[in-house]
């Protein structure tokens, strides 16, 4: 298998270095001006690069750094991975958080619980998605005779010295000094527009998206960051109850497969009454107005007259944290009946914010939810809705059981603390300063 090695990073040229280390101070900016000038003949972009690493070898400023995400607008697991970054990377870099439609830091407050106030905001308006609809951003939907439409972001991306794609988008060419893609998961085959191969860094969040990156990409990514999970709840004054939640957007598509939760919690409802009655299912997750798959979720649960299940919306971070603190079990179900492996869980970051709350995880066996999940020691990984509601009933009738799995859960879930992802960020960009002087 090919390891990634598509381009050398820009590095300061060495006639450049010669002429910052020995030439005269008062004739300095006039020789590095005309030796800028020269190579802008040959290589604009390559000159845009050189004059950068120019400023960043005299300290006139701190490393710019971009992030981009085009889903930066909704609440998900992949864009808290990106502005983790952010805050790790804080005191090293001028940073800015690049978007196709609009953001607020106090929507990031509310939805992540981080301050972000040192980020810069930029908006690239993309019109062949603007005209096509308001809020979804479709890469699938690009048609290769019409051109690339992430052209403008791979413009803006020529301006900083380190250029990071939060969102796996491989149509976005970079122009950057340094380019890094955190890939989690290649959903796309190398067709039109196809860039991944030019970053200089792929960073990938599992080893399930690593073995699908080599099968469909062709070659071996850098670098494995276990995603940043930061939901330990303050346990003071919250203890533990009856509840099983679940906390994942309702994707429009059905991928999260509430919906098959749902129907499982009727079944267990109507074959196990006296055990079930005590307990309450609540449904947590992201979602945009008019909703068909939320909807249908919503009407089958009135259908049902499931009074012990809730669906809670768009919860703020702190609100969501108390439920972690009380659930007893989580149930998560993403990738049953797929063949799609982009559509089975590709990590599961609300698995180990759970685990790190001791909520026992009940999760479909399959995707990175493996590299998580240990059957019988902390949790279950089940195939079916029947397996599901088996080991759940066995849970409810087991208390010490469940305090069993639950301390193994927390264990486990240390494995993937924000605080050792910023240790691993940090490293990996501030080696990437030091790569800019050869």
């Amino acid at each position: 298998m090919e390891v990634l090695n598509p381009i050398p990073p820009a590095r300061l040229h060495p006639v450049l270095k010669k002429i910052l280390e020995r030439s005269d101070p008062a004739d300095r900016p006039r020789r590095i001006k005309g030796w800028i000038r020269r190579l802008e003949k040959r290589n604009p972009v390559a000159a845009l690069q050189q004059l950068k690493l120019v400023e960043l070898h005299q300290k006139s400023r701190k490393p710019r750094l971009a992030i981009y995400d085009h889903a930066f607008h909704f609440i998900g697991g992949a864009q808290k991975y990106g502005l983790t970054i952010a805050q790790a990377l804080k005191d090293d870099f001028d940073i800015t958080l690049i978007s196709n439609k609009p953001v607020n830091l106090a929507d990031f407050r509310e939805w992540y619980d981080m301050d972000l106030s040192f980020c810069t905001l930029k908006t690239v308006s993309l019109d062949f998605f603007d005209r096509m609809d308001p809020v979804y951003i479709d890469p699938a939907k690009v048609n290769p005779k019409a051109g690339n439409p992430f052209l403008a972001v791979s413009k803006v991306s020529a301006r900083y010295d380190i250029f990071l794609n939060n969102s796996m988008l491989e149509m976005v060419y970079p122009l950057s000094c340094y380019s890094v893609m955190v890939c989690h998961f290649p959903e796309r085959r190398p067709v039109s527009y196809f860039y991944a191969d030019h970053y200089h860094q792929v960073i990938f969040n599992s080893r399930y998206t690593r073995g699908w990156i080599e099968k469909r990409w062709g070659f071996t990514p850098h670098t494995h960051v276990y995603p940043p999970v930061d939901m330990e709840a303050d346990p003071a004054g919250i203890s533990k109850e009856n509840l099983i939640i679940s906390v994942a957007r309702f994707d429009p598509g059905g991928n999260k497969k509430q919906l098959a939760l749902v129907r499982a919690f009727s079944r267990l409802n109507n074959a196990y009454p006296e055990v079930a009655r005590k307990w309450q299912l609540v449904l947590i997750g992201g979602s945009t107005l008019n909703n068909p798959y939320l909807s249908r979720i919503e009407t089958y649960i009135r259908e049902k007259r499931l009074s012990n299940c809730q669906v809670r919306v768009n919860l703020p971070e702190a609100e969501l944290k108390k439920y972690y603190a009380r659930a007893r079990i989580f149930w998560h179900l993403c990738g049953l009946g797929q063949d799609d492996p982009a559509k089975v869980e590709h990590f599961g970051m609300t698995i180990a914010e759970a685990m790190q709350n001791r909520v026992i995880p009940l999760v479909y066996d399959g995707g990175g939810q493996r590299e998580i999940v240990e059957n019988d020691v902390n949790g279950y990984r089940v195939t079916s809705s029947f397996e599901l509601i088996q080991h759940t009933v066995r849970l409810m009738k087991n208390p010490r059981k469940m305090r069993e799995l639950g301390q193994n859960a927390w264990q486990k879930s240390r494995s993937f603390s924000r605080d050792r992802f910023c240790i691993q960020i940090r490293k990996i960009f501030l080696e990437i300063l030091q790569g800019f002087w050869g």
